[in-house]
């Protein structure tokens, strides 16, 4: 299991991941899915998977070769077309794939979240599904999840604004989610990951890894806990009405005149 994290605002974009991985129970390793394509002044893009660690990792090789070589993600003219690239290999592998999984009963699956800018063209935050195609994110919905997100959703739901959250909040915005992931499911945990991206800069301008003690990433959950009892303190008192009292079992056995 894991959890990967996209969210855009007119400042830019912040991609956040866990890296544990699960082979059974009593396995746990450590596995990055975050990955950075970047041509400095040209194109900066980072792509996040979830799913089958081995077919995701055929992906990002396909795609790691490609742009080495100036093909794929480091040709295209736009967002739009680097995510069909991403879903061009997705497929890819599927057809080599699919087929001895299923025989298997395994399902062919993995997620990617694919986020950056290339030259002039505005940043943009892509979810490629499985079978290749992708969706954006927009205005209305500035955030894309994949992999074990109903922990982190609702901050995010509450929080972030595509005009109205910097990209300060938005990595905080971002940290918090994956904390509460962590808390909620063992199957997610560090280290974290996080890409932070400032619009028009064609550069990544941070890269950090958060490991198990990190002390920025343990200080924003311990006041985050803090904070949330504390708001419950103040929040309005709620009028609770007691229970109608019945009858005695004395009076409900007496006759009835």
């Amino acid at each position: 299991m894991t959890y990967c994290l996209g969210i855009i605002t007119r400042e830019g974009l912040v991609l956040a991941a866990d890296c544990r991985t699960n082979a059974g129970y009593d396995q746990a390793n450590v596995s990055r899915k975050l990955h950075p394509f970047v041509i400095p002044g040209q194109r900066a893009l980072v792509t996040l998977t979830s799913g089958s660690l081995s077919c995701s990792q055929s992906v990002i090789t396909l795609l790691q070769r490609d742009f080495a070589a100036g093909r794929g993600l480091a040709a295209v003219d736009n967002m739009y077309d680097a995510a069909r690239v991403v879903g061009e290999q997705v497929r890819r592998v599927a057809e080599q794939d699919r087929a001895s999984l299923e025989r298997d009963n395994q399902q062919f699956n993995v997620h990617f979240i694919l986020g950056g800018q290339i030259g002039h063209e505005p940043a943009e935050l892509y979810l490629i599904y499985p079978q290749g195609n992708p969706l954006r994110a927009s205005e209305d919905s500035p955030y894309l999840q994949i992999g074990e997100s109903k922990y982190g959703r609702p901050i995010l739901d509450r929080g972030v604004r595509f005009d109205a959250t910097s990209l300060i909040q938005a990595v905080k915005y971002a940290l918090i989610s994956l904390g509460s992931t962590m808390r909620s499911n063992v199957a997610v945990g560090p280290p974290v990951d996080m890409a932070v991206y400032y619009a028009n800069s064609l550069q990544l301008d941070h890269l950090r890894r958060f490991e198990t003690e990190d002390r920025d990433f343990q200080r924003m959950q311990d006041q985050w806990d803090a904070a949330l009892r504390k708001a419950v303190r103040y929040l309005p008192e709620v009028a609770l009405q007691r229970p109608a009292r019945g009858r005695s079992r004395a009076n409900a056995r007496r006759p009835q005149a």
